[in-house]
Parts: structure tokens; sequence; C-alpha cells
């Protein structure tokens, strides 16, 4: 069931950049955390960074920590995933999730309990 409203994906060219957004319609943020993860067909889901919506502190995966960023506008209750210098293995579909109990970790998907619809990020060479 969807619960989170994802929007920001699109067709890019290496190189380029794009922001993802995140948020929960009608309501305050709902959870301790806000993670991001991407898929590509055939594959787990892969987790690329999460922030604590209350501190604001963060944390990214290795693949992506020197180009990606996560902030969210807790008025605005908005969370926002920024891509840098976007390259064709960062293809997926792209999924925003909240969730407050992490006991292995915030890269633990399973420890999520509310889930965007998932927005195509598509890099071209």
């Amino acid at each position: 069931q969807v619960q989170l409203w994802q929007s920001g994906g699109q067709s890019v060219q290496t190189g380029d950049s794009l922001r993802l957004f995140c948020t929960a319609p009608g309501r305050t943020w709902p959870h301790y955390a806000m993670g991001w993860f991407r898929q590509v067909p055939g594959k787990d889901r892969e987790f690329v960074g999460a922030i604590n919506w209350g501190a604001g502190n963060t944390g990214l995966a290795d693949s992506v920590k020197d180009r990606f960023s996560i902030s969210r506008n807790r008025a605005e209750n908005t969370g926002y995933l920024h891509m840098n210098n976007l390259q064709p293995e960062d293809t997926a579909v792209y999924y925003c999730a909240a969730g407050s109990g992490f006991p292995r970790g915030w890269n633990d998907a399973d420890a999520y309990r509310m889930w965007g619809q998932g927005t195509q990020v598509t890099v071209s060479a």
C-alpha cells in the first residue's frame, strides 16, 4: 500500500543533476527517519541513504555518497534526494520510505513501515 507520495523522476543525460521529492500527504512526517532506495529489474532493492527527520543527520551508501545528498524541509513536510553527476548505472526506480525502528541499520528495507509509489530515473550515456 502506497502511503507516501513521490515525484521528480525523469530521463536525463550523464552528468546531469536531479532532485526527487517525498511527502506524507495530509499529515506530518510520521516516523523517525526517511530512507531512499532504488531498484532495477531482477535485482533486490538497494539502499541509497536515509535522514533522521528530527535531527537532520544523514547516512549514504558508499556508491553514491560523493554525488548524492538527502535533506528535508520540516515546515513543508517534504524530504529530498539530491542527485548530482548522474551516471547510467544510477538508472532505477527510486523509492522513499519511512520508519522508526532500525535494529539492523537504516539500510534494512524491512524496517521501513511506509513506502512511496516509486519514481523512474533514467540516465542516458
